[in-house]
């Protein structure tokens, strides 16, 4: 289907309006999936004209994906992977953990970005990082969209390495996520090292039920009551803003827990 390729607009207004020279665009990928890691791309493009193709990972083939990446490697000024994996995502819920990615990615670049764009509408970063939080930035934002891609072919590659010993799962296809394959994996051999436990699929899973592992609520993340007529009160919807339900990865999304703040701050940048 055709596609307006992405701009540099979101970064030559950041630039414009704040002073920053390195800005880096920030992706995920992984966040609906039952087993592996969230991973999490940060790339500084510049404002160089960029390779033919380039759009959000989800509208392109995987061989296409893999194509670019390797023309993407080589083009951008720099970009940085982070992960936080299952044990992680477990301990920590999914917008946690997606900071704690996010934050290796940043931290592992070789110069600090001075602005972020973050693809979405929920900034999962804040302080110190400056953020500017774009809907569809995969789609629009040179940066972003070279994020998305290199984010996903890495972190396919990785789910394909971790399912050579756990082939009747079939990561190298599904990547972690819950594809009739997996699922019947599951059922019958039961969670790898590599899943998440803390998730709602293993409710489904009578003879696995008693590997679940609980997250214990802190007390500023359990919503209040809704107020009277049914208006929300202040603490209201304090829930993990990033769960399966809600996956940008463009695969099935179900199964997550759900414990973290909803109302993370969007910085006016």
């Amino acid at each position: 289907m055709p596609y307006d390729p992405p701009t540099h607009r979101v970064e030559r207004s950041l630039r414009a309006t704040t002073g920053a020279k390195v800005i880096a665009g920030v992706d995920e990928v992984g966040r609906g999936a039952w087993a592996g890691p969230v991973t999490v791309c940060a790339a500084v493009t510049g404002l160089r004209r960029p390779p033919e193709g380039l759009t959000d990972s989800k509208l392109l083939t995987a061989r296409r994906r893999e194509e670019l990446a390797e023309v993407l490697a080589d083009w951008v000024t720099a970009h940085a992977l982070g992960h936080a994996g299952p044990e992680e995502i477990d301990e920590l819920g999914m917008t946690a953990a997606l900071r704690l990615a996010a934050v290796r990615a940043l931290e592992a670049l070789p110069v600090r970005p001075d602005a972020v764009i973050l693809d979405g509408k929920h900034d999962y970063l804040g302080e110190p990082w400056r953020v500017r939080t774009v809907v569809k930035g995969d789609i629009s934002c040179v940066a972003v969209a070279a994020a998305s891609v290199l984010a996903k072919v890495r972190r396919d590659a990785l789910m394909a390495e971790l399912g050579a010993d756990h082939a009747e799962f079939g990561f190298d296809a599904n990547a972690g996520y819950p594809a009739p394959v997996h699922k019947a994996a599951l059922a019958e051999l039961g969670p790898t090292p590599h899943h998440r436990l803390s998730w709602s699929y293993l409710d489904a899973l009578p003879r696995w039920r008693h590997l679940k592992k609980v997250r214990p609520l802190d007390p500023a993340e359990i919503p209040a009551p809704r107020g009277a007529a049914g208006r929300p009160t202040a603490t209201d919807g304090q829930l993990d803003f990033f769960s399966a339900a809600s996956d940008g990865d463009g695969e099935p999304a179900t199964g997550a827990v759900s414990t973290q703040p909803a109302d993370a701050p969007r910085l006016g940048v």
